[in-house]
C-alpha cells in the first residue's frame, strides 16, 4: 500500500474508535496486533484493546477525534496527531461515576502497517494533567468510602442487639441503612417498676458527623434514663438537648421521640423533639400522637411537653423515620405522609404492618430504587384481651 493509503487506513482506524465501531476495528486490527500503550487493568492485544473502546463509549455519550495531521515514512510507519474531547456522563470512567464535564486532549499516535491492517500503536498525550485528577479523585473516593465503612460500624454498634421481652406486647423493629451513612437510631431502655422507654431518633447530616453524633445522643440518652432521680420522657429529652449542645457542631441537631411504656395499664407517655409524628391505629383512623418541642442541640432551656395515650387492645402504635415518608420514585413522587396515614389506618391491626408499608414503598419506587436515606420503622402493638 502507498503512503497515501497507509494514511487513509490510519484516518478510518480513528474514526472507528470515535465512533466505537467495533466491527470496523475488528477488520482493521492484525490478528498479532501490539498496543504499546495499555491503560491500568488493560488486555493487550485486539480483545483488549477492543474492550477499551467499548469501556469507554458506556461511559461517555460524546467521543470525537480531530485529525490535525498526518505524515508517513513512505513506508510502512504512519504519524498522527490528533484532538481529544470526551464527555464523561454516562457511566464509570477510571473507577470514576460521571462528572458531565467535557475534556479535551492533544494525542500523537505511530501506527504500523502490514498489509492492510494496523499491526502496532505506540501513542503519546497531554493528558497527563487529567489522569493525575482522575487518580487524585479515585484516592479521594476511596477514603470517602473508608469513611462510610467506620461510620457504618459506629452506626450498628449504637443500635439495641436484641428486642426487650415485654409480655403480650409485640415490639418489631426494622432498619435497613442508606447507601450512605445516616444518622438514623432506634433504642430501648429498661426502667424501673417494668416500664419500657422506646425512642427513635435522626441525627442530621450523612457520613461520619451524622454517625459521631447519632452515636453519642444514643448515649447520652442511655445515660439519661438510667439516672437515679425519677425522670419523665420531657426531662430526659431537655437533659439531653443541654448536654448536646456543649457537644455537637453548631449546623447539626437530632430530632428525638421518646415514649415510656407502661406494660400493664398500657399507658404510653411521650415527649417529642421535632421529630416526624408517630402514628396510633384506633377505630379504623390513624391518630397522630402530637407534642410540642424543638430538636435537640439547637438552643438552650428546652422543655418539651409531655402527651399520654393508653393503648388498648389490639392497637398498634408506628413510629418511624423521613427515610420512608420522602422517599421517591424516578418522576419525583414521593411516599408521602398522606400515604402513610391511609396504610396505618388500613393495616394497623395486622400483625405485619411494617411488611405492608416496605411492600407499599418498592412498589412506588419500582426497580433499580436508589435508596438516599436510612428507613427506620418501629410497631409497638398492645396485646389482645
Amino acid at each position: 500500500m502507498s503512503g497515501e493509503q497507509n494514511k487513509a487506513l490510519v484516518r478510518r482506524f480513528i474514526e472507528a474508535q470515535a465512533e466505537g465501531d467495533l466491527e470496523t476495528l475488528d477488520e482493521l486490527l492484525a490478528p498479532d496486533f501490539v498496543d504499546h500503550n495499555l491503560l491500568p487493568g488493560q488486555e493487550p492485544g485486539r480483545e483488549g484493546f477492543m474492550q477499551g473502546v467499548a469501556e469507554d463509549h458506556a461511559a461517555s455519550t460524546f467521543i470525537d477525534h480531530t485529525i490535525d495531521y498526518q505524515a508517513t515514512d513512505g513506508d510502512d510507519m504512519v504519524i498522527t496527531r490528533y484532538t481529544i474531547r470526551v464527555r464523561h456522563d454516562r457511566g464509570e470512567f477510571f473507577g470514576l461515576m460521571p462528572t458531565g464535564e467535557m475534556n479535551e486532549a492533544m494525542s500523537i499516535a505511530i501506527h504500523r502497517i502490514v498489509g492492510d491492517k494496523i499491526a502496532e500503536e505506540w501513542g503519546a498525550n497531554d493528558a497527563g494533567p487529567l489522569l493525575e485528577d482522575i487518580e487524585q479523585q479515585v484516592r479521594e473516593r476511596e477514603r470517602i468510602e473508608q469513611d462510610l465503612r467506620v461510620a457504618r460500624r459506629i452506626q450498628q454498634a449504637s443500635l439495641p442487639k436484641v428486642v426487650p421481652t415485654v409480655e403480650g406486647w409485640q415490639i418489631a423493629p426494622y432498619y435497613r441503612p442508606a447507601r450512605e451513612v445516616g444518622g438514623d437510631f432506634y433504642d430501648f431502655h429498661l426502667l424501673s417498676e417494668g416500664r419500657l422507654g422506646l425512642v427513635v431518633g435522626d441525627a442530621t447530616g450523612k457520613g461520619v458527623p451524622a454517625a459521631l453524633v447519632m452515636s453519642t445522643t444514643c448515649g447520652m440518652l442511655q445515660l439519661a434514663a438510667q439516672a437515679p432521680i425519677s425522670s419523665s420522657p420531657g426531662e430526659i429529652l431537655s437533659r439531653v438537648n443541654e448536654a448536646l449542645l456543649a457537644r455537637i457542631p453548631l449546623n447539626m441537631f437530632v430530632t428525638c421521640f421518646y415514649a415510656v411504656l407502661e406494660p400493664e395499664s398500657g399507658s404510653l407517655l411521650y415527649a417529642n423533639a421535632g421529630h416526624d409524628l408517630p402514628y396510633v391505629r384506633r377505630g379504623g383512623y390513624a391518630k397522630e400522637l402530637r407534642a410540642r418541642g424543638m430538636p435537640l442541640g439547637l438552643m438552650p432551656s428546652m422543655s418539651y411537653e409531655e402527651q399520654e395515650i393508653t393503648l388498648q387492645a389490639n392497637e398498634a402504635a408506628l413510629f418511624y423515620s423521613d427515610g420512608l415518608v420522602e422517599a421517591h420514585d424516578l418522576k419525583g413522587e414521593m411516599f408521602g405522609f398522606p400515604r402513610l396515614r391511609q396504610l396505618v389506618a388500613e393495616h394497623g391491626e395486622e400483625n405485619s404492618l411494617e411488611e405492608k408499608l416496605l411492600e407499599e414503598l418498592y412498589s412506588l419506587v419500582g426497580e433499580g430504587w436508589e435508596q438516599e436515606d436510612d428507613i427506620t420503622l418501629l410497631t409497638l402493638r398492645c396485646p389482645a384481651p
